[in-house]
């Protein structure tokens, strides 16, 4: 895979080391994403389907982070943390552990694009005890804020295999999703 796209994305340096080995497979109501593809939020506001290759006697973590919270000039609050789910066995994402529900974009409005960066992790230590770690519903921001994926894979011994990421920016639907998660309260 052509790790340029991650490069000039500024996400290898802003997130992670390097570019991940493979391309993590998004789609969202059948519309498959490209690395760097411009979405809406109102095209990302369910979950996704993820799809990889994998082996079925091995766990993963899945990292969905926005590193341009609250904006990329300004990113006080990045990495915004949008989705996390642990012990995935092999590719069966749905049986994972949802440590943060899923939220779709939420770049208010007049912050421009932002960077939204899926990230497919193999647990090299085998499964993880989940048992201490927050659950964060998606009702709300605390504990989403200043999530560090670097952080998270050192902590938990994780192994970047796969990723990818869109562009968003406000659409009618951000209002929607920030009074879900009581900004503005």
């Amino acid at each position: 895979m052509s790790d340029s796209v991650f490069v000039t994305s500024g996400l290898v340096k802003d997130v992670i080391d390097e570019a991940p080995a493979k391309i993590l497979q998004i789609s969202y109501n059948g519309k498959v994403l490209n690395p760097g593809d411009n979405l809406t939020p109102t095209e990302v506001k369910d979950v996704p389907t993820v799809t990889y290759d994998a082996s079925p006697d091995t766990f993963y973590t899945l990292i969905n982070h926005d590193p341009d919270a609250p904006s990329r000039a300004d990113p006080k609050f990045g990495e915004f943390q949008h989705w996390v789910k642990m012990n995935i066995p092999g590719n069966d994402v749905n049986k994972g552990e949802e440590m943060t529900a899923y939220i779709g974009s939420g770049a208010p409005k007049g912050t421009g694009l932002h960077r939204y960066l899926f990230l497919l992790y193999k647990q090299t230590n085998g499964k993880i005890d989940t048992s201490v770690i927050p659950s964060i519903p998606n009702n709300t921001a605390e504990g989403r804020r200043s999530q560090k994926a670097r952080e998270w894979a050192s902590k938990y011994n994780l192994e970047l295999v796969a990723g990818n990421f869109y562009l968003a920016e406000w659409d009618e639907y951000v209002p929607t999703l920030h009074a879900q998660l009581g900004f503005g309260k």
